[in-house]
C-alpha cells in the first residue's frame, strides 16, 4: 500500500508517503502566509524572509508527525517562524541593517507610500517588538496566544505592545498625514 512504504526523514525517522503528501499539502496552503509574516518581521528584507520561511518549513518537516497531530499546524508553524526570527536576531553579532534597498518588484496602489513608511518604521523596532506587533495586529492573535508563542506573560505582551506602538508613532511623526490619500 502507498502509505506503508516510507522514505527517510530527518534524524533517521521514517516518514510515510501519506505523511509526506500531507506535509507538501500543508506547505502549498501555508507558505504564502508564512512568507508575508516573515517579510514583516524582516522589515522588508526579502532574502531574510525567504530564509526564515525555509528554516520554519525545515523545522516543521523535522517534527511533522507531531505537527500534524497539533490542534493547529498553522499556528505551530507561525510560532516556529517567530521563534526562528527572534533566535536569529539574538545570534547576530552586529546590528547591521541594509538601507536603501529597493523592493524586488514595484508596488502599486494608493497606499504604497504609507505601507513602505509603516514597514520602515516597524523595521526600526527591536525584534521582539516587531514580533509582538506582527502577532497581535497583523495576525490578529489574542494576548494569551501571543504570550504563549513568545513565551511571555500576558501583562508583558500588553506592555510591550503598547510601548512598540508608541515607538512606531514616534518614528512616523507627522509624515504619516502626508502619505494618507485625500
Amino acid at each position: 500500500m502507498h502509505g506503508e512504504h516510507g522514505t527517510r526523514g530527518t534524524g533517521g525517522k521514517r516518514v510515510t508517503s501519506a505523511q509526506e503528501d500531507a506535509y507538501l499539502e500543508f506547505v502549498a496552503e501555508r507558505a504564502r502566509a508564512l512568507y508575508r509574516s516573515a517579510y514583516v518581521l524582516a522589515a522588508g528584507d526579502t532574502h531574510l524572509a525567504e530564509d526564515l520561511v525555509q528554516e520554519t518549513l525545515g523545522r516543521v518537516y523535522a517534527h511533522w508527525k507531531r505537527v500534524a497531530r497539533a490542534d493547529s499546524p498553522a499556528a505551530y508553524a507561525q510560532t516556529v517562524l517567530v521563534r526562528a526570527f527572534l533566535s536569529l536576531r539574538r545570534r547576530r553579532s552586529t546590528g547591521e541593517r541594509p538601507v536603501g534597498d529597493l523592493p524586488d518588484r514595484a508596488a502599486s496602489g494608493p497606499d504604497t507610500a504609507l505601507r513602505l513608511t509603516l514597514l520602515d518604521a516597524i523595521g526600526r523596532l527591536p525584534p521582539r517588538d516587531r514580533a509582538v506587533l506582527l502577532l497581535r495586529y497583523w495576525e490578529d492573535r489574542s494576548i494569551e496566544e501571543t504570550g504563549r508563542m513568545l513565551r511571555m506573560s500576558n501583562s508583558a505582551v500588553r506592555s510591550q505592545g503598547t510601548r512598540a506602538l508608541v515607538r512606531v508613532r514616534a518614528l512616523l511623526g507627522d509624515s504619516l498625514t502626508d502619505l494618507v490619500p485625500r
